[in-house]
């Protein structure tokens, strides 16, 4: 990955971080206002779920695409999850156990994407669970596979150029 490259790949990432800090969700929230969140978040979450596949795809059909976009996927993935988990938290307190902060979140996603899960936060309600196994199905099936993809080419890449080939 050229400088250029990896300077765009990490103000994405940061700008993906930024924005999930500043979206507006305020708490209290219900008729109305609370479908249109809970929609706005099942499309953040939908869109970021796709983009990840789009580029899982891509990287499938062809090894000689930059990295790069893969990169910004995944993380977009595990954003729109700690999103989507903070949305419900403080939608219904209920339905996580130590949830009150978008870090909170961000945690919480970040550790169930890296399958570690410390239970000093965890799903309570139904809701939540349900959340969380579709967040642990998503890791699994493409989160994983897009850091394997990633990692596979990256080290191929580093071996051609050892190897001169």
């Amino acid at each position: 990955m050229t400088k250029a490259a990896f300077l765009r790949t990490l103000a994405a990432v940061v700008l993906l971080v930024v924005l999930y800090y500043v979206i507006p969700v305020e708490p209290g929230v219900s008729g109305w206002r609370l479908v249109l969140r809970s929609l706005g978040a099942c499309v953040f979450l939908a869109g970021a779920i796709t983009l990840v596949v789009w580029q899982i795809r891509r990287r499938m059909r062809s090894d000689q695409l930059p990295l790069d976009g893969l990169a910004v996927a995944l993380v977009a993935g595990a954003v729109a999850f700690a999103l989507a988990d903070y949305v419900l938290a403080i939608t219904n307190a209920s339905q996580f156990e130590g949830l009150e902060t978008r870090t909170d979140a961000l945690y919480f996603a970040l550790s169930t994407l890296f399958t570690v899960g410390f239970g000093d936060i965890h799903a309570a309600g139904q809701g939540a669970r349900i959340l969380v196994i579709f967040q642990m199905v998503f890791n699994i099936v493409v989160l994983a596979t897009g850091a394997s993809l990633l990692v596979n080419q990256a080290t191929s890449r580093v071996r051609s150029r050892r190897t001169g080939s």
